[in-house]
C-alpha cells in the first residue's frame, strides 16, 4: 500500500494520489505557505499543478514527490526535482525543491526530505549537479539549502516574476555529484 520511492525515518516520498489533491489545495491556498510565491493557488490551479507534476514524471522519469507522514499516512507537502522551463545562466538544469504544510514547519522535515532526494538524485538518477533557488527574502529555504550542503553561486532576476516585485530577485545554490559523494564518505 505504501509504495515509497524514497523513505526516511519520518517521511515517505511517493507518487501522487487523488487523495492528495484536497490537502495540497489547502496548502496552496494558505497565504503563509505561499508567502514567497506570486499568489496563492485555487483548487483548479492545484489540480493543474498535480497534472503537470505527473506529466514531468512521465516525460523525465523523476519529479516532485508527494511527501507522507509514515506514522499517520497524512499528506505533508512535496519534495523532489523539476526541470525549470525558463532561461537563465544556470539552465538547463535539475532543480530540487520542497514545500510543506505550515503545521510541519520547524521540525527539520524539509532538510530530511531534501537530503534523501539528493541521495536519490545522485545515486539512483545519476545527476551530475542539482540546483535550488528561491527569492532572496525566503531565508528559511536558503537555510535548508545550506543545511543540505549546497553552495551559493549567485543571484538572478526570475523571468516569470514582475521585476518590481520583492520576489523577483532570487538566489541560487548548487551541489555537484562529486562534492556530495565526497561529503558522504
Amino acid at each position: 500500500m505504501n509504495s515509497y520511492i524514497i523513505s526516511t525515518v519520518r517521511l515517505g516520498l511517493r507518487e501522487w494520489r487523488e487523495i492528495d489533491i484536497e490537502p495540497f489545495a489547502e496548502m496552496n491556498n494558505d497565504e503563509d505557505v505561499m508567502k514567497y510565491f506570486p499568489a496563492t493557488l485555487s483548487y483548479s490551479e492545484t489540480v493543474r499543478s498535480v497534472e503537470r507534476i505527473k506529466l514531468h514524471f512521465k516525460e523525465n522519469g523523476f519529479g516532485l514527490f508527494a511527501v507522507e507522514n509514515k506514522s499517520t499516512l497524512e499528506f505533508m507537502g512535496f519534495a523532489g526535482f523539476a526541470i525549470p522551463l525558463f532561461e537563465s545562466f544556470f539552465t538547463p538544469c535539475v532543480e530540487i525543491g520542497w514545500r510543506f504544510k505550515k503545521e510541519w514547519w520547524g521540525q527539520g522535515l524539509a532538510s530530511e526530505a531534501a537530503i534523501a532526494c539528493l541521495d536519490y538524485g545522485f545515486n539512483a538518477l545519476q545527476f551530475e549537479k542539482i540546483v535550488s533557488f528561491t527569492s532572496t527574502v525566503n531565508v528559511n529555504s536558503e537555510k535548508v539549502m545550506r543545511r543540505i550542503g549546497m553552495n551559493y553561486i549567485g543571484h538572478f532576476d526570475h523571468p516569470n516574476i514582475d521585476r518590481n516585485s520583492v520576489l523577483c530577485n532570487h538566489i541560487i545554490y548548487e551541489i555537484a555529484r562529486q562534492t556530495y559523494l565526497n561529503k558522504c564518505l
